[in-house]
């Protein structure tokens, strides 16, 4: 097939994702070196719009990128005062002591997807050219392989590849760095690790799914700052995961739930869980008689020290949640967003666009100090909850200096097939009174957007295998795993078990979870046509 024509622009670094890595970058880089003309491109239609985070902050690395930010806030900046933290049971609850990385003095809550379009303009401000609605297709190398810029996705072309009549070839972005600042398994990021097996010495990345929902209720419930945390039901004793509730302001609460990927059960329902825990007589007075003002799911990077890949690489960093940074102890990451990212600007800087000498500087930084630390607490839960407890006591006693440090096992292989799970009546079918009912209308609050004329942007390597050998050892639990639908197993006489696999791609709110749980490896999330995907409201 013939190439079309690409019109190419030239830039000094280009940065992939306006998140609060890609975005902290861009700011301290044109602080340092303002002759240099860098661009930072997002495939979502806004700045913000694919942002999902709990989110409660450490300001450390925020002050020292904007000392003056807290003159003019996000729009979403609540002082964090009191803290909870719960352990719950079907019908009850005790409150625990409150692990030390839990303490929230001196922090913030805020919307990170607002916090993101309040970051842009002031990236602008200094020169950095931000380009939302661009989704980076595929990186480009030159006769070496080195990362020499990015392709953006072409646009009007149809679903069986054709163009339409309103097509426009992607343009090509040269840069002497890329920095890759996708987020969780970013598809650019994916493909890179590959290319220059940059995860040869970590263990597998692990991941959980949090799926958040922002509602309106009544203003005399909400006391701006406090942020409740819970653990227990209705995970169970094999399964990862915790509730929160974050009080924001004007009668608004941010809730949601976190379930580890490491989960086992074929049968388990991250969506239909915070269903459940919305439903537990904790949270649900603080939810009756209100509204869902937003709603969304997105994957958390959880692997930490012993996951992190080599950041570096001919022409290219990897920085923020597309290295791995998160500190799943404390339940935050933007901080290390924000660090890793004004590291990453002072190595470019001093080694006059030099990537090579990043990973080593990271390592060596107090964002990796940070996660030796905590680097025993997350695997330990694979043992079951209450040993994960009493592990996350001693390591928080000791310090993280354990003699040892713990392996982490990847997320897709931890799941059982049909006759090796325990059946487990999670009571799925129990009557919900607090909306949403189900995954659709999930979606709807998401206000999710794709053209359904463009090419499918979950591939599938071999659907036989969902119609025939999933069927039997795991009952296609893309179609449980998935918080948006997506994946349907459809009546079909023709298939050997009377099914095949739907994609209803429209659907899709980007999180990124069938590319992490597929137990067969076969399902690849890549970037659909830019500005396509959720349209997030204050998440």
């Amino acid at each position: 097939m013939t190439q079309p024509e690409r019109d190419v622009m030239e830039y000094d670094v280009v940065t992939v994702g306006a998140g609060p890595a890609g975005l902290a970058f861009a700011i301290r880089l044109k602080q340092l070196q303002p002759e240099l003309s860098v661009c930072v491109i997002e495939k979502s239609s806004t700045v913000g719009a694919h942002i999902l985070s709990g989110a409660v902050i450490e300001t450390g690395p925020l002050d020292a990128l904007l000392p003056g930010w807290r003159e003019n806030p996000p729009p979403i900046c609540i002082d964090a005062k009191d803290d909870e933290f719960w352990l719950l049971s079907r019908t009850g609850q005790r409150k625990l002591p409150l692990p030390p990385g839990m303490h929230n003095t001196g922090n913030v809550i805020v919307s990170l997807g607002a916090m993101c379009a309040w970051l842009a303009p002031q990236a602008e401000v200094l020169g950095v050219e931000v380009f939302p609605g661009f989704a980076a297709a595929e990186t480009l190398h030159d006769e070496t392989g080195k990362v020499i810029g990015v392709r953006i996705g072409d646009m009007g072309v149809a679903r069986d590849g054709s163009q339409k009549p309103s097509y426009t070839p992607g343009i090509d972005i040269h840069a002497k760095v890329t920095v890759l600042a996708e987020g969780v398994r970013g598809h650019l990021t994916k493909r890179l690790l590959q290319r220059f097996d940059l995860c040869k010495d970590a263990d597998p990345q692990t991941y959980s799914i949090g799926v958040k929902e922002l509602w309106q209720v009544p203003e005399d419930r909400v006391k701006p700052g406090n942020i409740v945390h819970t653990l227990g039901w209705p995970v169970d004793n094999n399964t990862y995961g915790g509730g929160f509730v974050y009080h924001l302001d004007k009668g608004r609460l941010a809730i949601g739930h976190v379930s580890g990927l490491d989960y086992r059960d074929p049968q388990y329902r991250p969506w239909e869980a915070f269903q459940q825990w919305k439903a537990h007589p904790l949270i649900t007075p603080l939810l009756e008689g209100g509204s869902i003002i937003s709603a969304g799911a997105r994957a958390i990077v959880t692997g930490g020290w012993q996951s992190l890949p080599k950041v570096e690489m001919p022409g290219a960093l990897l920085i923020g949640d597309a290295a791995g940074l998160l500190n799943v102890p404390k339940i935050k990451g933007t901080h290390q967003a924000i660090r890793s990212g004004m590291l990453a600007a002072e190595h470019l800087a001093d080694n006059a666009l030099a990537a090579n000498g990043f990973d080593a500087r990271l390592r060596a930084s107090e964002a990796m100090a940070e996660l030796r630390k905590v680097r025993n607490v997350k695997p330990a839960f694979k043992k079951g909850f209450w040993f994960g407890m009493a592990n996350a006591a001693w390591e928080t006693v000791t310090g993280g200096l354990s003699p040892w440090t713990l392996k982490n096992t990847a997320d897709f292989a931890s799941l059982q097939t049909l006759d090796e799970a325990e059946r487990v009546d999670r009571g799925w079918h129990e009557t919900r009174t607090l909306a949403p009912r189900d995954r659709l209308a999930g979606v709807y609050f998401a206000a999710t957007e794709h053209d359904e004329d463009q090419p499918v942007h979950l591939k599938v390597a071999d659907t036989d295998i969902c119609a025939t050998r999933c069927v039997v050892e795991y009952d296609n639990p893309c179609t449980r795993f998935c918080p948006a639908a997506v994946y349907e197993m459809v009546e079909d006489a023709t298939r050997p078990h009377g099914k095949r696999l739907q994609i209803n791609a429209a659907n899709c709110v980007h999180c990124k979870t069938c590319d992490i749980k597929d137990p067969y490896e076969i399902i690849t999330w890549v970037t659909p046509e830019g500005g396509s995907g959720p349209n997030y409201q204050n998440l």
